[in-house]
């Protein structure tokens, strides 16, 4: 190995070995802030309030909204939401791997419905309410802490009530606003409320240290649905206008008749 080789190899060394320290840095002070802010979830803003969820959760201890605009009708963009392939995503592959080496977990040996929304259900996910073409709402009691996370299903009512020690309950939607006949904004909000003290001191160190690959997720399901629901909008309009073409075309003379 030659001294300008040694060199680039010793000053990339070095770029990297900064690049993990920063990045570590980085990560320590959001663990730090999310520690602190939690408990003090943000207020929803007039566009993002959801009276549906709140008759589930209208206290919470964390929460998460994301939102995207897309061009497709409301209808279409929550039927996509609901049908997404959510386990195929490369990020949520990768985040599983990532809980099996940090937590210990193992991989689910049950095969799984395609789709999200019966994907989760089938996981123990109830669904609470929903509003036909605009909004659902799916919640279950968990403990997010543990290896091998299960959701507990309730009922709509034994949700709201729920109250049994050491558990969190979490309540999310998939809801698509319109803002004209062809377009809307898909959204998404995560509560969750820990059930007693020491639900809370587990939970709340578990988001302050997990909590980016569970943003992430949701991040990265956006892009997904707005593709995918702009796509079906498209080809359903393509077939409407390929339809009405059609039927107002004049008709050639039958040549078998000639």
């Amino acid at each position: 190995m030659t001294m300008n080789t040694r060199a680039r190899v010793r000053s990339a060394a070095r770029w990297l070995a900064a690049g993990v320290g920063v990045a570590g840095g980085a990560y320590a002070a959001y663990a730090v802030t999310t520690w602190r802010r939690y408990g003090r979830a943000l207020p929803a803003s007039p566009e993002e309030q959801d009276d549906l969820l709140d008759r589930f959760m209208p206290a919470y201890d964390v929460v998460e909204r994301h939102h995207i605009r897309v061009a497709a009708p409301a209808s279409v963009t929550l039927a996509t939401a609901e049908d997404l392939e959510f386990g195929r995503l490369p990020v949520v592959r990768a985040l599983m791997k990532g809980r099996e080496l940090i937590l210990g977990s193992t991989p689910d040996p049950q095969p799984r419905p395609t789709g999200l929304l019966a994907e989760v259900q089938s996981l123990g996910w109830r669904v609470l309410a929903g509003t036909p073409g605009r909004e659902i709402v799916v919640g279950a009691a968990t403990k997010p802490w543990e290896a091998n996370v299960t959701f507990r299903p309730l009922s709509p009512d034994e949700f709201a009530a729920f109250r049994e020690p050491d558990y969190v309950k979490i309540a999310w939607t998939l809801r698509a606003d319109a803002i004209s006949a062809n377009e809307s904004i898909f959204r998404t909000e995560t509560r969750a409320l820990a059930t007693d003290t020491s639900a809370r001191r587990k939970f709340r160190r578990y988001w302050s240290l997990l909590s980016p690959g569970i943003i992430l997720i949701r991040w990265a399901s956006l892009r997904p649905i707005k593709k995918d629901a702009e796509r079906r909008f498209r080809e359903t309009t393509l077939g409407q206008q390929l339809e009405r073409t059609t039927r107002w075309a004049p008709k050639r003379p039958d040549a078998s008749l000639s």
